[in-house]
């Protein structure tokens, strides 16, 4: 009689304490396998070290990994708590195709009812960005930025072949740049989004599996 292999794991990678919180409080009860929701501190040296320093862990040797929280979206008529589904993550090293895009973006909208998700490159940056640097980055092409996305899929990439994507809420925008992520109705409509994704994730990672070797 054969055994059932265990169920891979997933790594779900965010920068800042209020992310992981949000991340931490979600509904967990989908996953199929182990989750690890690891904070990695903000910016991408640190993301790509704590990412990095993860996986090594033989245990982690099949995980998916999906970075989140929260981005600054670039093209106008973008809202705080709007998604961002990467297609690919970009940063000075070259881009990281991501992979389930479709799957994740259907999951989104039946999870989270009612916010828009676009889908597009999601760049890198490693300090917050604001006014103009804003539009010089969407004449690349690209929908939003965050300072840790394109880090952590860099990072799982180089240690072997597994599903990897990004999902992030758009906490500010053009329109509606904030100050402080957490004091504005901006910063609290994303965090109350970001808390009630996981759902969709699981589901991502049910789908996409890798075989085991």
């Amino acid at each position: 009689m054969s055994t059932k292999p265990a169920p891979a794991p997933l790594l779900i990678a965010c920068a800042l304490g209020i992310e992981h919180l949000a991340l931490r409080s979600g509904d967990r009860s989908g996953a199929d396998g182990p989750v690890t929701v690891l904070r990695t501190g903000m910016g991408p040296k640190a993301a790509e070290r704590s990412v990095a320093r993860v996986l090594a862990d033989p245990a982690l040797r099949e995980a998916g990994v999906l970075a989140t929280g929260f981005c600054a979206g670039l093209a106008p008529g973008m809202h705080p708590g709007d998604l961002v589904v990467a297609e690919e993550t970009r940063d000075p090293r070259g881009t990281t195709p991501c992979v389930g895009i479709d799957l994740l973006v259907k999951e989104l909208v039946r999870t989270v009812p009612g916010r828009t998700v676009h889908t597009g490159p999601l760049t890198g940056s490693d300090h917050v960005v604001r006014g103009h640097e804003r539009s010089d980055l969407l004449a690349t092409g690209a929908i939003a930025v965050d300072m840790e996305s394109a880090a952590t899929l860099h990072s799982a990439v180089r240690t072997g072949g597994r599903p990897v994507a990004a999902v992030r809420v758009v906490v500010d925008a053009p329109e509606h740049e904030l100050v402080r992520i957490g004091t504005v109705r901006g910063g609290i409509s994303a965090f109350r989004v970001l808390r009630a994704v996981l759902p969709a994730f699981f589901e991502w990672h049910r789908s996409l599996l890798l075989p085991r070797r």
